[in-house]
């Protein structure tokens, strides 16, 4: 009676003081009574806190009993024993295990269970298996404890040890044993073994307990037989969430995010109602199929549910709206949470960077730093992609500065990060000794640094590279073949190609996409564009990245009309094209002149939203000038959102091909206003500029002020513009000692370059020097052997041309015949020398015939001098009328409206004669008439050319 009543009074105290917002206050006003109650309720009020989660009360209040006098019992220390266990606190754990062994209950079964937990709890499993061992008697449940304790701590594979020992000496497991033991398999995906404990448990009549079942469709999903899993769901007498949550993870962790999502959505009719954990796993589903509406569906759940603001689904919708595209609504959600987490800064950053908003993320990341938020290895490797996509080696070695001081610079996947940023950034040296500071090594660094090497123009340790990881037993996989065949491709490697090609076939990568994409560069780089057709053709499926592959195929082995073509059935084939597919298309438009095809695609690229794309954007106004129109080529370039150097650097070519010199100057000093650093490629443009408008002078100090103002040490094709622009305007001894002088071994541009002046100049002497140069260097190119012909035919020095004739006949060289080209109604139309295959062949010659006798009584005299051999005026003059370009001219007037522009393209330099034809044409047509030569653009109009007979 007197202990119910003790009992009872502790109950009440319980009630009244037991919240969690008043925990220390009712500790701190009860304690003086409970000094001074008897022992009942000293261990009544101890248990009493337990079992209501007081663990730290419970424990002050046995400190207090302690002092008190009063000896605590078996109960009450097996009620310690689990407040320890649940602070995981292993000091006071060992303090009450002390106690235990003094009062001569340790060897108590229940004691010593309970203490084989607790220290597994707080992460001693030498102190859970020095107890385990001394218990004199061990029934299931400590056996139980032990495997339990074990797998918690992931000694996944020692608890299936204590489990084989426990059978051998015959103890039955009961349900949470096998429980326990299922737990381990699903951990070890040991399918196997966890049938086997799926057999046990049937022998032994567990298989029906609902942790068990539970327990089975875990392991059966975890192990990646979720057909299994599903039927034991299906059996189940009460489906319950847990279940649920297992197979949609299963599917979700096999592959099978589609059927993970199906199953849910067939499970949302039975009476199961998704928990936090549901919501989560379906939301990381929805992430992954890029499922926006039915992610929107399960956030409306969450909201109804009072779910939306807890920190793990608001991290959830913040990753899946981001990984759907819809970065403006993650941020918006991200802003209303009440409670934000280092994953869901991450998610957001990760979101950013991975749609193409590296800027934000850096913003997010250095905000995340100034809120005090700690960072974890995540998101250091969610943030350095965005350093790396705007080229910020600096920030990003702040970044690697920080992964160091933080104590994640050996994270492997920080590192893989840190590599592929400087990989990406160009500094390949400092990639290359971070991967070899890495204590282990994984295909994910080694591809980055293949890729950087093949990148930045070094495809030889690209491959060299690619050899040494297969030595050291790191085996390739898609991504690394991907990356190490474009260096082949430059170095024209087709058996390598092929070679690692087998190996993709063996390894079972031969339909990879990324892979046959990268050989089918290397079949074209090496000049098969059949074969590379066929691997395109063969391909089960084809996504925009190889269609892309084959469009560039095309546009670059001179085949732009089949590049066309294959855009234009890109589309009917289901094949989204994205702003590369634009990029190729404009540049095969470029190459043909074909302006009103261009513009159509430049009206689909501001349908689709590509306009405002930079790329696309510069793409647009490269192609516009290459088509002859740089006016609209300006207009585009002042319309971009942003201008950086190389629209900058496009814009500058353009009126540098154009001849308008003093307009290419104008552009890079307001470029230079905008702090737009140029780069060598800029050089190149505006030295192009100055020698296509002979501004000597200024040539000569954009080339000085290269290395003195912007610290860039010019390059081959800076001297070989240098000698152009010095050349072209007469200063060939000037130009020779350049090359004399320069630093640099002279290439076949810079020598070419000087003989070409020399053919303008007649400086045969000279020419001869350049040539012999040439010929070692080039020695199968006939454009140098044609060059110095026709210096010696206008000489007259007739043996020396039949000279170098029969060298051109012994090495097999052979001249590259003169061909022109104009595009009309979408269609181009090719034309060589006399040619008459066309269909309209005759109408052509007739029409050149009407032009010759306009042209005569306008003032023009055929130039025979240009014609190089030994036939009679007559002759010379029909030889004259017949060139290509003139014949593609004649054809343009009769296939077009009056007042039209004519654009046409020359595959060689325009003659002097045709240059002066054209003037006349344009005059007495009063058609404007752009030519692109093999140099320049040269725009007639009135009698007049742009470039002032200066090319």
């Amino acid at each position: 009676m007197r202990r119910r009543n003790a009992v009872k009074k502790v109950k009440q105290v319980l009630a009244r003081g037991n919240t969690y917002g008043n925990q220390n206050q009712f500790s701190q006003k009860e304690t003086h009574k409970h000094k001074q109650s008897n022992a009942v309720i000293w261990k009544e009020t101890i248990r009493g806190y337990v079992k209501k989660g007081f663990y730290m009360e419970a424990l002050r209040m046995y400190y207090q009993m302690q002092r008190s006098g009063i000896n605590p019992d078996k109960l009450v220390f097996l009620s310690l024993i689990k407040a320890c266990g649940s602070l995981s606190d292993l000091q006071a754990g060992r303090k009450i295990h002390e106690d235990i062994i003094a009062r001569g209950y340790d060897s108590d079964i229940f004691v010593g269970t309970a203490l084989a937990s607790m220290y597994a709890n707080c992460g001693s499993l030498e102190n859970a298996r020095e107890v385990f061992e001394r218990m004199p008697e061990k029934n299931a449940v400590t056996w139980t404890a032990i495997i339990s304790g074990y797998s918690q701590n992931g000694y996944s594979r020692e608890a299936l040890a204590f489990f084989n020992e426990m059978q051998a000496q015959g103890i039955k497991a009961d349900s949470i044993t096998i429980t326990s033991v299922l737990s381990v398999c699903a951990d070890l995906f040991a399918l196997e073994l966890g049938k086997q404990i799926h057999g046990y448990a049937i022998r032994s009549e567990a298989a029906s307990d609902a942790v068990v079942v539970n327990a089975l469709v875990n392991m059966y999903a975890k192990c990646g037989n979720v057909n299994i899993a599903c039927k034991l769901f299906e059996i189940m007498p009460k489906q319950n969430v847990e279940s649920l949550n297992a197979i949609i993870a299963g599917y979700s962790q096999n592959g099978h995010s589609h059927e993970a999502l199906a199953f849910f959505n067939e499970k949302q009719v039975v009476d199961i109602k998704p928990n936090l954990i549901t919501i989560v796993s379906v939301l990381s589903v929805c992430a992954e199929l890029f499922a926006l509406e039915q992610g929107k569906q399960i956030h409306a759940y969450a909201i109804r549910s009072g779910l939306e603001f807890d920190v793990v689904v608001g991290t959830g919708l913040v990753d899946m709206y981001t990984k759907c595209g819809i970065v403006s609504l993650a941020h918006k959600l991200f802003e209303r949470m009440p409670e934000k987490d280092v994953v869901t800064w991450t998610a957001l950053i990760a979101g950013y960077s991975q749609n193409g908003h590296p800027h934000e993320a850096l913003a997010f990341f250095n905000e995340m730093q100034l809120q005090g938020i700690k960072t974890n290895s995540v998101t250091i490797v969610s943030v350095l992609p965005a350093c790396a996509d705007l080229l910020l080696l600096e920030e990003g070695k702040q970044i690697h500065g920080y992964a160091v001081r933080t104590g994640f610079e050996s994270d492997v996947g920080v590192v893989d990060g840190l590599v592929n940023m400087y990989v990406k950034c160009g500094d390949v040296n400092i990639a290359h000794k971070l991967f070899e500071s890495m204590p282990e090594k994984n295909v994910v660094s080694c591809t980055a640094i293949i890729a950087g090497y093949s990148q930045n123009g070094h495809p030889r340790e690209a491959l060299a590279f690619f050899h040494e990881m297969q030595v050291q037993g790191i085996k390739p996989d898609s991504i690394t073949m991907a990356s190490v065949l474009p260096a082949c491709a430059d170095l024209l490697l087709l058996e390598q190609g092929k070679q690692i090609y087998s190996y993709a076939i063996k390894t079972g990568y031969e339909f990879d996409v990324g892979v046959v994409t990268g050989l089918v560069n290397v079949y074209a780089k090496c000049g098969d564009v059949n074969i590379a057709r066929k691997l395109f053709q063969i391909m089960p499926k084809q996504n925009v990245v190889l269609w892309n592959a084959m469009i560039a195929v095309y546009s670059q082995n001179a085949c732009p009309l089949e590049a066309l073509v294959l855009f234009i059935e890109m589309q009917p084939q289901g094949i989204k094209p994205n702003s590369i597919t634009m990029v190729t298309v404009l540049s095969a438009c470029a190459y043909l002149l074909a302006l009103e095809l261009g513009k159509q695609i430049h009206s689909y690229a501001i349908r689709s939203g590509f306009e405002s794309d930079a790329v696309v954007g510069t793409a647009l106004i490269n192609m516009y000038a290459k088509c002859g129109n740089v006016d609209i080529a300006h207009k585009l370039f002042e319309r971009l959102p942003e201008q950086d150097v190389v629209s900058w650097t496009t814009m500058i070519m353009a009126y540098g091909i154009h001849g308008h010199g003093e307009d290419a100057l104008s552009l890079f000093a307001q470029m230079q206003q905008t702090g737009t650093k140029p780069n060598h490629i800029t050089f190149t443009a505006i030295l192009t500029a100055c020698s296509h408008a002979g501004l000597v002078d200024q040539g000569w100090q954009y080339f000085q002020c290269m290395k003195s103002d912007y610290g860039l040490a010019p390059n081959l094709e800076h001297y070989a513009c240098l000698v152009d622009l010095l050349g072209r305007a007469g200063h060939l001894d000037e130009a020779h000692d350049i090359i004399k002088k320069m630093p640099l071994e002279p290439s076949a541009n810079v020598w070419g370059a000087l003989l070409g002046a020399c053919r303008i100049h007649c400086n045969i002497e000279l020419g001869e020097q350049a040539a012999k140069h040439l010929f070692d260097l080039e020695p199968t190119n006939a454009g140098y052997y044609v060059l110095l012909s026709n210096m010696y035919a206008e000489a007259r020095k007739w043996d020396d041309v039949v000279k170098l004739r029969n060298m051109m006949k012994e090495k097999g060289v052979k001249k590259q015949p003169g061909c022109s080209a104009v595009a009309v109604h979408r269609e181009v139309h090719t034309f060589l020398v006399g040619d008459r295959t066309h269909p309209q062949s005759e109408k052509i010659y007739a029409m050149l015939e009407i032009l010759y006798g306009q042209m005569r009584k306008a003032g023009y005299v055929p130039d025979t001098n240009l014609v190089l051999q030994d036939v009679d005026e007559e002759t010379k003059e029909n030889i004259l009328c017949s060139h290509s370009e003139k014949i593609a001219i004649s054809f343009g007037i009769i296939s077009t409206s009056p007042g039209i522009p004519i654009r046409i393209m020359k595959n060689l330099r325009v003659c002097s004669d045709c240059h002066n034809a054209t003037k006349f044409i344009s005059k007495v047509v009063g058609r404007e008439i752009i030519v692109r030569d093999a140099n320049r653009f040269h725009h007639f109009k009135d009698g007049l050319c742009s470039c002032g007979d200066y090319w």
